[in-house]
């Protein structure tokens, strides 16, 4: 992929016990505004959603969200964005947020951002989509996950080139460095 436009960032709507969570969520909002790519997000102005748009739009960033009529008022639709897609659902949601990415990344998140990356990871496994995904891996948050995800791959429900789909950093430049690098894997081969 040699030309990387917009990354969409799941994050959660809430900011974790540590500020670590929070002050990783800024540095990637103002990493993307600084290398020229668009933020693609949740639309949210709370929790770790609106510390990543904040930070983006402070330094000059694209930042488009997308939230759900239903989400509007609970998750606080930030009314600073540079575009705010308010959709009928969370699966137009999803849907809209994959359409204008170029790839994908994880912060630290809850249940919802588990399912937006979950989601996102099958249809790359599926080649619905070829584009990268990565996990920011900050203060070890996903090494719970890494290790399953290896686990599944152990036990035979996984194999090994769908986990790695997902690049694993703390450094989201690193990993924005392999976005523009990344070659997706070849069409998956149904037998």
């Amino acid at each position: 992929m040699s030309s990387v436009r917009r990354i969409c960032v799941f994050c959660g709507s809430s900011m974790g016990f540590s500020p670590v969570y929070a002050e990783a969520a800024a540095a990637l909002g103002k990493l993307l505004a600084q290398r020229g790519i668009g933020l693609v997000y949740g639309g949210a102005s709370v929790g770790t959603m609106g510390a990543v748009a904040d930070a983006a739009l402070a330094a000059g960033g694209e930042v488009i969200g997308v939230i759900p009529e239903a989400l509007s008022s609970v998750e606080i639709a930030h009314a600073g964005l540079t575009e705010l897609h308010v959709v009928p659902d969370m699966h137009q949601r999803k849907a809209k947020m994959a359409a204008l990415s170029d790839g994908f990344l994880a912060l630290p998140g809850g249940a919802g951002t588990l399912e937006e990356l979950f989601e996102v990871w099958t249809w790359a496994q599926l080649g619905l989509h070829a584009k990268p995904i990565g996990l920011v891996d900050v203060a070890g948050y996903y090494s719970g996950l890494v290790s399953f995800a290896d686990h599944m791959v152990t036990e035979g429900f996984l194999g090994a080139g769908y986990r790695d789909l997902l690049l694993v950093d703390a450094d989201a430049s690193t990993l924005l460095d392999q976005f523009t690098e990344y070659t997706p894997p070849a069409p998956p081969k149904w037998d």
